[in-house]
């Protein structure tokens, strides 16, 4: 549908709570959709990385997260996360809404994501590793909250220079 603007760190419609989407906005979800991959891929061929976006990242505050990765693609409606181990690894998290900047953190190994796909039929898919991150970081979006404020520490903070265009 459209490339649209990616808001960055510091709007307050980031910090802002999702709304679910209800069964008769799925064919405003499907649009949300198409935005979200239009965008994403822009960002992509412009910065080299993004495989994951949230609606709230392109000031649509719905319950949505579009994946794109291994030439696979995977809509997520009100998705639900449930960390059924507490293992838990340090890493690395980057975002398009702050592009170069990286903040440390800790993010469960694995989860298991309840959703509605974009027929409206009940879903669900257990991810392992940098995907187990990658959903939850896009969770972290639906409910205003951003990797920076779950670095671990205040020293947990770094420019990459190969994933930004400012520098």
């Amino acid at each position: 549908m459209a490339v649209k603007e990616i808001l960055l760190l510091g709007n307050e419609k980031l910090y802002e709570v999702c709304k679910e989407v209800s069964k008769d906005e799925i064919d405003k979800a499907k649009r949300i959709v198409e935005d979200l991959h239009d965008t994403m891929m822009n960002f992509r061929e412009k910065y080299g990385f993004g495989r994951a976006i949230a609606a709230p990242q392109i000031n649509e505050l719905y319950r949505i997260i579009y994946m794109n990765f291994d030439n696979n693609s995977i809509a997520f409606i009100n998705p639900r996360l449930e960390f059924f181990e507490n293992e838990k690894f340090e890493m690395w998290d980057d975002c398009m809404s702050y592009p170069g900047l990286e903040v440390k953190l800790y993010r469960y190994k694995k989860c298991r994501v309840y959703y509605k796909d974009l027929n409206w039929t009940d879903c669900s898919i257990e991810f392992e590793g940098d995907l187990a991150e990658l959903i939850q970081h896009e969770y972290d979006h639906l409910d205003g909250v951003l990797a920076v404020q779950r670095a671990i520490d205040n020293k947990s903070f770094r420019i990459n220079k190969n994933k930004s265009g400012c520098f």
